[in-house]
């Protein structure tokens, strides 16, 4: 079972918080309604990127076997058979179209539809395309805050969009650049044969201050813009970690890094505070 629930990459599981943005920086957090839809809707795309995750395993066994960290993947180490790994996706498509029912609208099944086509093309060519590869990891951040505003039919500031889409590049970029300095060969991820370094890093660092200069912009009020501050701390920390022995996942990076993990809850605490209770 262990290996079941490997194979889903629970931890990667926080990027689905983003399904509760529009209902916590709208100030609804507490709308009972808005709650169960966000719970509902939370599960359901945790078990369709779960799925996204396995189809990939599946795609990539071979070369991720080749992978100094991949091969430990249940399905490369031959810990869940590729039959076994296609029954758990096809449980958990399910089990993701039955929770997406439960706050049923047309809207966001056709969010959950989209992310789940877009990654199956990323997992079967896409992500071999430069550029291509990028902007589809992008749109799964982007999908993700547009299902919650969906959902819970909460309206969120252009700024915050653009923010979230400027951070996600980012962190994208950032993927690929440390990629490519652990993989100089590009043996297991053919792309980065069309990258360079020196453009990775050009381009994550100016997305990462359109990124900060978008929340700037979005937090421009007397209450919120106090949060400036402490997202740049987040960014540093963060960028400090990409800067050193990481592979540049955002996640991997967050939940190895103890400060990093007190500033973000830190931000919560604070965001908390300013939106409900002063």
């Amino acid at each position: 079972m262990k290996y079941y629930i490997k194979e889903m990459r629970v931890h990667h599981y926080i990027k689905n918080l983003l399904i509760f943005a529009a209902a916590v920086f709208g100030g609804q957090m507490f709308v009972m309604e808005n709650a169960i839809r966000g719970g509902w809707g939370f599960a359901a795309f945790c078990m369709i990127s779960s799925v996204v995750y396995i189809m990939n395993d599946i795609r990539d066994v071979e070369k991720d076997r080749q992978h100094p960290a991949k091969c430990r993947r249940p399905v490369a180490a031959g810990d869940i058979t590729c039959r076994g790994a296609w029954t758990l996706a096809a449980v958990l498509f399910i089990a993701s179209l039955v929770c997406n029912f439960m706050i049923f609208r047309v809207d966001s099944t056709l969010l959950l539809l989209v992310y789940f086509f877009l990654n199956l093309g990323y997992s079967f060519g896409w992500k071999e395309i430069p550029i291509v590869d990028v902007a589809v990891l992008v749109s799964g951040f982007l999908l993700r805050i547009l299902y919650g505003a969906v959902i819970t039919e909460i309206q969120i500031s252009s700024w915050l969009y653009l923010t979230v889409i400027t951070l996600a590049f980012y962190f994208a970029l950032g993927k690929r650049r440390n990629e490519l300095r652990r993989l100089k060969s590009g043996d297991t991820r053919k792309v980065l044969q069309f990258y360079t370094e020196g453009f990775l890093e050009k381009n994550m660092y100016m997305c990462l201050a359109l990124a900060n200069t978008f929340y700037a912009l979005w937090s421009m009020d007397e209450v919120t813009v106090w949060t400036v501050p402490v997202v740049l701390l987040i960014c540093m920390r963060y960028s400090l970690d990409v800067e050193g022995d990481s592979d540049g996942d955002p996640v991997e990076v967050l939940v190895h890094d103890k400060y990093l993990i007190l500033l973000c809850a830190g931000y919560l605490v604070i965001m908390f505070v300013l939106l409900y209770m002063i």
